[in-house]
């Protein structure tokens, strides 16, 4: 009911709305490459599902005039609202991600597309971006902005190795089976301690738990054969 009592479904307007669409998906050639090391980093993420929002290659709305103001970053991470299943982001209604990274793939490897994404970025307002490159020298792989006053500013990085302030943690490039570089996460700047995905934090607790069988029984023989 209205303030006047009259039911909302009565109240007259000048117009008919107009409502936009706004898609939730798009056919976007991926290659095998670019779609293992975004799901790499999507599953490190969703370790963090309890606490923040993970989303991966969904569409980022931020205008809610336009819906061709948008992103679709691999990764992006909204803090301190637990994970739910999402087909795209509108932030007036669930807020800026706070966290958003791009993996450089084959058909966006070009100077002027990223600058126009990076604009984009920044409109969008993200605390921090990153952008990973395979392909790129080792030492040149990563690449970091941050939100300074206002601004989206490009960190000085060495050795492919950052903080991710957002998260409390560290990016790192480390090698991935037969690939010679994917994006991690990091307990410490080495990458020494990986943050590990559900998958292989059951085979880390798998294998010490083999180990700690094979120690027990090597003890229980030296003890018989004692």
């Amino acid at each position: 009911m209205l303030a006047t009592g009259k039911p909302a479904a009565l109240r007259r307007h000048r117009r008919a709305p107009s409502p936009l669409h706004f898609p939730d998906h798009a056919t976007v050639p991926e290659t095998k490459r670019h779609l293992e090391l975004r799901t790499l980093l999507y599953l490190v993420l969703k370790t963090f599902a309890d606490r923040h929002t993970i989303g991966s290659d969904q569409f980022v709305y931020w205008l809610a005039s336009n819906p061709r103001r948008c992103l679709a970053p691999d990764a992006f991470v909204r803090l301190g609202t637990p994970d739910t299943t999402f087909r795209s982001w509108k932030t007036w209604e669930r807020g800026a991600p706070e966290l958003a990274v791009e993996i450089v793939s084959e058909s966006d490897d070009d100077a002027t597309d990223w600058d126009e994404k990076l604009d984009r970025y920044h409109e969008l307002g993200v605390l921090e971006l990153v952008r990973f490159d395979p392909a790129a020298p080792e030492g040149h792989r990563l690449r970091v902005w941050d939100r300074l006053q206002g601004d989206l500013v490009e960190r000085e990085v060495e050795a492919d190795h950052a903080a991710c302030d957002v998260l409390g943690l560290h990016w790192v490039v480390v090698p991935l089976e037969e690939m010679p570089a994917a994006l991690r996460l990091a307990r410490d700047p080495q990458g020494r301690d990986l943050v590990l995905t559900s998958e292989e934090a059951a085979e880390a607790r798998a294998k010490a738990a083999e180990r700690r069988i094979a120690e027990l029984e090597a003890e229980l023989r030296r003890q018989r054969g004692g």
